[in-house]
């Protein structure tokens, strides 16, 4: 009886401590959203739009209580883009390149409130890509009234490799028309397009918002340096005797 009480105890003190070092329901639900894209839900082109459903629970919410917090929409968006990675090949892709993709900045706008309990939607596609990085817009969309609650851009900086290779790799990868006999993809676009896309407006001016910021940030670094490394002059020497006599 003693031993079974101490390997109880053993066991909750072992996931408290489990529980205080990391953030366990996000590694959880982290792990269940890849198997599932993997394994159970259909393969889509990489031009084509995905989607995973969420539900505002109360550790969502706010210290209001009343709608879900604002950074918890940057969170969602993970498993948004883990999903997206796996049933589009994207990421298998990256590394099969020899590469690593980080995202370099994400801008979110709020139009409405998500409230406790509501069930929403996140569509997740790629509006634009350079030679470095790969841009992917996020909605969040209530199923009860089809309202984009919130908008979201990204920019998923591909590392040591060209962003313009990976999707051109997999452009023409699973290439697929409406009616196609293939069941493993969704139906979808009807025509791809094999060059990049004109930037959109909104994305063109996201991107020179970013190239200012980055710009004046290395200014006012440089500047920091150049202040810390600037010795003051020393002070002159005081007056010798001979130069007072010969001012008086």
């Amino acid at each position: 009886m003693d031993t079974t009480c101490w390997i109880l105890v053993g066991a909750l003190g072992a996931l408290v401590l489990l529980y205080a070092l990391f953030e366990v329901h996000y590694f959880l639900r982290m792990l269940i959203t890849v198997f599932l894209a993997r394994f159970c839900r259909k393969r889509v082109h990489i031009l084509d739009e995905t989607s995973v459903y969420g539900l505002c629970t109360t550790t969502d919410i706010d210290w209001l209580l009343n709608h879900m917090n604002n950074a918890r929409y940057l969170r969602e968006l993970d498993f948004a883009r883990a999903d997206f990675y796996e049933r589009t090949n994207l990421y298998r892709e990256i590394c099969a390149q020899g590469t690593g993709v980080v995202q370099g900045a994400a801008t979110i706008r709020y139009r409405r409130f998500l409230r406790p309990f509501t069930i929403y939607r996140i569509a997740s596609r790629i509006t634009y890509w350079d030679e470095k990085s790969i841009f992917m817009e996020h909605r969040f969309i209530t199923l009860s009234d089809n309202f984009v609650r919130a908008i979201a851009t990204c920019r998923q900086r591909v590392l040591d490799c060209s962003a313009e290779a990976v999707m051109g790799a997999l452009i023409d990868r699973g290439v697929k028309h409406n009616g196609s006999a293939n069941n493993n993809l969704e139906a979808g676009h009807t025509q791809i397009p094999h060059v990049r896309p004109e930037v959109p407006l909104d994305v063109a001016r996201w991107i020179e918002s970013n190239e200012i910021s980055s710009a004046n940030l290395r200014a006012a670094s440089r500047s920091a340096a150049a202040a810390a490394n600037h010795i003051p002059p020393p002070p002159p020497p005081p007056p010798s005797a001979h130069s007072i006599s010969t001012r008086c």
